[in-house]
């Protein structure tokens, strides 16, 4: 049923007042960055063995699957008609193509050099969401978010491997980052207008891997030569870091604002390195065990509360 006037201004009132925070939010976020950081290490279990169209298929398939699951016990509630393109346009943009934009871009460039470019997401999502979704300026988020990014860099100066950065690389990564900060402003939209946050997750997550079947063919021959273990890692990445986190993702991101949440993905480097020790045996370096701090720093500055907020 249309809405009317009052209702559609109502909706538009929602994205600057975002529900309370609570502890579920809190550790729902720890559930998300900790499991986006696990992915790091997904992909380098996957090895060689699948390149970037059929990687991103069969994760994208599995987490569709178990969305799918999640979705029906929780209640499907779909959206309004007059969002359905903007959902399919949501879904394909952030699980079909910046799927295939990181994954092509991590094939040229160290992960150091490709988690620095695409932690530009964040600060584009605390500024255009301050600019369009009316969520202002907090001085934490201000000043949190280039803290943690600076620990972004440092680990990722850190961790470079490569002699100079490859242009196409860095302009896929680029992509990445504009599109996950785009993403990003758009599901906190459609959901500030009334969209369900599990059904609007797997809707999405549907639209982008119905995008990526043109790699089916890709998908088939590799999972013909590929080793057991690399194809776990994939079906790993769809249930957790995907079906998991990308719900409790949502789940945070409709009871905080976009710019504060997107912020505190920047743990996420962090817990990648203390896992990459911990089961690759990649010792950090002094400097990276400095980025990681301020990384940490920078999240807590995000989630402080410094009077009232503009």
């Amino acid at each position: 049923m249309p809405k009317t006037g009052r209702e559609s201004r109502d909706d538009t009132l929602i994205t600057a007042t975002p529900r309370k925070q609570g502890p579920l939010v809190l550790v729902a976020a720890l559930v998300t960055v900790v499991l986006w950081a696990s992915a790091f290490i997904g992909i380098r279990g996957a090895g060689e063995h699948f390149d970037p169209g059929a990687l991103a298929l069969l994760r994208m398939a599995v987490g569709t699957a178990v969305l799918a699951i999640i979705a029906v016990r929780h209640g499907i509630r779909l959206p309004d008609r007059r969002h359905w393109w903007l959902v399919a346009v949501w879904g394909i943009g952030w699980f079909c193509v910046y799927n295939l934009a990181l994954n092509a871009a991590e094939r040229t460039l160290d992960a150091g050099t490709a988690a620095m470019v695409v932690n530009l997401a964040p600060l584009m999502v605390v500024v255009f969401s301050g600019l369009f979704l009316r969520e202002g300026f907090p001085k934490p988020l201000v000043i949190g978010a280039p803290i943690a990014f600076l620990g972004v860099v440092l680990i990722g100066m850190n961790s470079s491997t490569s002699e100079g950065p490859d242009i196409t690389g860095l302009l896929l990564a680029l992509l990445a980052a504009v599109l996950y900060a785009g993403c990003t402003l758009l599901q906190k939209h459609l959901l500030s207008a009334g969209s369900d946050a599990t059904t609007l997750t797997f809707l999405g997550a549907a639209a982008g891997t119905v995008a990526l079947i043109p790699w089916a063919g890709n998908l088939i021959g590799v999972l013909q030569t590929a080793p057991l273990g690399s194809t776990l890692w994939v079906v790993y990445l769809g249930i957790f870091p995907t079906a998991v986190a990308f719900t409790t993702w949502a789940y945070v991101l409709q009871r905080s604002t976009a710019g504060q949440t997107s912020a505190t993905t920047y743990v996420v480097p962090a817990i990648a390195i203390l896992m990459s020790w911990a089961i690759l045996g990649e010792v950090p370096t002094p400097l990276m065990f400095i980025g990681g701090a301020l990384c940490l720093l920078g999240v807590l500055v995000t989630r402080m509360k410094w009077g009232r907020r503009a």
